[in-house]
């Protein structure tokens, strides 16, 4: 009686569920093999007590497998993806793109920035070595983080 009620409720939302799916994964296609999917998962473990359970695990399960289906997707295969070994900068032009990152630091913030990504300092010692407490440091960096990644958003437009 379980799987009958499962069935029945799968039955009756079927066109609903459907449509859930679309709207989630934008192919027909693939919104059938979703609802397949959750079928056979909730077949396999269906134990429901009422048409309110079965309707929830239902709208839940597919919910999941549609997400499921979304995260396989953006997944790159090892084979597709490029090659780093055959792109290699030159230290000029590594050098050239931290200046471009760089640009509109303060003088402090270039030095803390050295400090901590080229030099490995932890906030601590850099605060002893330039007399500032470790949360000027922290904001210091912070603000460099922020201003660098400003940079590199206006160079890649």
């Amino acid at each position: 009686m379980e799987k009958d009620l499962l069935t029945s409720s799968f039955l009756g939302l079927r066109d609903k569920l459907h449509h859930i799916a679309l709207k989630y994964l934008g192919s027909d296609e693939d919104a059938k093999d979703a609802l397949q999917d959750t079928w056979l998962k909730l077949r396999s473990k269906g134990e429901v007590e009422t048409t309110i359970e079965a309707r929830n695990k239902l709208v839940t399960v597919l919910r999941n497998v549609c997400i499921d289906h979304l995260k396989k997707a953006r997944e790159i295969p090892i084979d597709v993806t490029v090659d780093i070994q055959a792109y290699r900068m030159d230290e000029e032009d590594i050098g050239n793109l931290e200046q471009l990152l760089q640009e509109g630091l303060t003088p402090l913030q270039k030095e803390i920035f050295n400090l901590v990504t080229h030099e490995g300092f932890d906030y601590n010692e850099i605060a002893k070595q330039l007399s500032m407490s470790v949360e000027a440091v922290r904001m210091n960096m912070s603000r460099t983080r922020k201003k660098i990644r400003e940079n590199y958003k206006r160079l890649n437009r």
